[in-house]
């Protein structure tokens, strides 16, 4: 197949379409993600090519499409749920950070738990507190379970292909202001192998370490401390939080002896204090500056367009920290 324009969205209805007809192991469960075709319309007519058999439309019980998952997934099937918002994982961490992210160890790698947990994070449309978050930290924080957040339209298709080939649970965290946005994708090319980062942009002043929506605030702030202020910034989007690929930083940094975590989850315990943390405590000999966390505010996010753009990191607000930075 020859490189085509498509959208976040549909990269990933392609994604999925293409496993389900390569194994019939792989099945799809969650709520509306048959007739409605889920919360974002990804699995919008699945059902039609597949059948009810294998596009299962669950009840509105967050713990029973994860527990239901995980065990599908350790009597042989390869299920993707859906869980409407990254903001209800917490009805499911037993099953998922209890179970499903334990069982391999637990078993000796006699059993794993092959499954992908699809959903939706981050801010952007407005839709209040209880579904704006972006809650990957509590996933980082549980051994055992993996973790992709695409930023790109090429990504959203190859990491979950990737994630569909892992022998453990991968939680896989679409960001809801992306599945508009188009791109280019070569589905026989892959961007990267699975658990390594991609540096996006070059530079030899400052380097921006991110993931997910921030990934393009970083490039548009990039450029903008290029062409206006003279500073020529790295960016690195790191695809997966687990694996993460440290060893692509490393160097980067050592180079410019200047970085800075940018992450739309909250500043406090979040990823970027864990990406902080290692990289200070890795590259410290080599750093000018300290290492500057650019993260959401420690506020529940509000259902004002205005305060909600604000309450995490935007381009302007990179420029404006970068700069401080680079004195």
């Amino acid at each position: 197949m020859a490189q085509i324009e498509t959208t976040y969205r549909d990269a990933l209805r392609l994604a999925l379409s293409e496993a389900m007809e390569a194994d019939e192991s792989v099945i799809l469960m969650g709520e509306e993600v048959g007739r409605y075709g889920g919360a974002y319309g990804v699995t919008k007519d699945l059902i039609k090519s597949f059948g009810a058999d294998r596009v299962i439309d669950t009840p509105i019980s967050e713990a029973a499409i994860v527990g239901t998952a995980v065990g599908a997934a350790m009597t042989g099937l390869r299920p993707v749920a859906e869980l409407m918002y990254v903001d209800f994982i917490g009805m499911t961490m037993d099953q998922l950070a209890n179970q499903a992210a334990k069982i391999r160890y637990m078993f000796g790698g006699q059993i794993g738990v092959p499954m992908v947990l699809r959903t939706q994070g981050g801010t952007g449309r407005s839709a209040g507190a209880q579904h704006s978050q972006s809650l990957e930290a509590y996933v980082m924080h549980t051994p055992g379970l993996r973790l992709a957040m695409p930023a790109t339209v090429a990504d959203a298709y190859h990491l979950l292909r990737q994630s569909l080939q892992q022998p453990d649970p991968v939680v896989f965290i679409e960001h809801k202001g992306l599945y508009t946005m188009k791109g280019a994708l070569d589905p026989e090319e892959e961007t990267a192998p699975w658990g390594q980062a991609q540096v996006l942009r070059a530079g030899g002043d400052l380097v921006i370490v991110t993931y997910s929506r921030q990934v393009h605030h970083a490039l548009a702030a990039a450029e903008t401390l290029l062409s206006h202020h003279g500073i020529a910034a790295a960016v690195v989007d790191l695809r997966t939080l687990n694996p993460l690929d440290f060893d692509t930083i490393r160097p980067l940094v050592e180079a410019a002896g200047r970085a800075m975590v940018v992450s739309e989850g909250v500043m406090t315990c979040g990823v970027a204090a864990e990406l902080a943390a290692r990289i200070t405590e890795e590259c410290f000999d080599f750093l000018e500056e300290p290492v500057i966390r650019v993260a959401g505010e420690d506020i529940p996010i509000s259902v004002s367009p205005l305060l909600e753009q604000n309450s995490v990191p935007t381009p302007e607000l990179i420029v404006e920290t970068a700069r401080k930075m680079v004195r």
